[in-house]
């Protein structure tokens, strides 16, 4: 394993060589991106924390994936420092979603087109062409019908990160809710993320949509509430076009119907 070299110094500079899309400045996040940081997120890895709580806005992530994308760290070496620490036993779930990184890369690798073109038909009773090729404006402008969503976007926009659980709300929203292709949305969320990967962020975007799964993902409000952990006005007052059951949302949103379950 390469020896980690992490001093407490500036990383701004390494960040502009190493990531151009680094360079983004957090408006609304707290952030402060340094090689001191990446060494405390480093050493504050809980995968007990993470395996519960992932899936919540305010779970134990690592929000490591910036200096993955900025090559301090790698996957690879990430792995092995868990391992080394905690076990495969005790790390299992952390490890897991590591490794779909890593998966990533090498599916896209050898399906390159699945970086713009589908791996496989929708699997909600629509064809591609019955999909929107444009991203509304109002969504890039966060002014949609939907608090929840235009939130999303706002903190997208304004600090280049959002929470996995996060990104997949809003990838279900653009291309369930608003049907749109994946592409256009994948396209726009790629250029605003600081700790964006080509291929994770495509063939996640492809899984939503069910060009790369075998059923689309979506949501209802209840869930958002749950997992939002306070987080984003989830009132079905403000947020008419996600009301409903699944049951409900199921009818509304697609053709065929859809295999469970649907939602994290």
């Amino acid at each position: 394993m390469r020896r980690l070299n992490l001093e407490n110094t500036d990383l701004s500079e390494l960040i502009d060589q190493l990531s151009p899309k680094l360079r983004h400045e957090p408006v609304a996040d707290d952030a402060s991106y340094s090689l001191a940081d990446a060494r405390a997120r480093l050493l504050a890895i809980d995968p007990e924390g993470y395996s519960r709580t992932r899936n919540y806005f305010n779970g134990k992530v690592t929000r490591l994936s910036i200096y993955i994308t900025a090559g301090i760290f790698s996957v690879r070496e990430i792995v092995e420092f868990v391992l080394e620490r905690f076990g495969f036993a005790g790390s299992q779930k952390l490890l897991s979603e590591l490794m779909w990184r890593m998966y990533f890369r090498s599916f896209l690798n050898l399906h390159p087109q699945c970086a713009t073109h589908d791996y496989s038909p929708y699997k909600t009773g629509f064809f591609a062409e019955d999909y929107g090729p444009e991203l509304p404006s109002d969504i890039r402008a966060a002014h949609t019908p939907s608090a929840a969503i235009n939130s999303l976007v706002t903190t997208l926009v304004q600090t280049g990160y959002l929470h996995n659980h996060a990104r997949m709300y809003l990838s279900a929203y653009v291309v369930h809710v608003r049907r749109i292709r994946w592409q256009a949305g994948a396209s726009w969320m790629f250029h605003h993320l600081i700790d964006g990967d080509q291929a994770s962020n495509a063939l996640s975007w492809q899984w939503v949509a069910s060009t790369l799964s075998a059923k689309p993902y979506f949501f209802n409000l209840e869930n958002l509430q749950k997992f939002s952990a306070g987080q984003l006005d989830a009132s079905e007052a403000t947020n008419p076009e996600l009301a409903g059951t699944y049951p409900e949302r199921e009818a509304r949103l697609f053709r065929q119907q859809i295999p469970h379950k649907e939602g994290l």
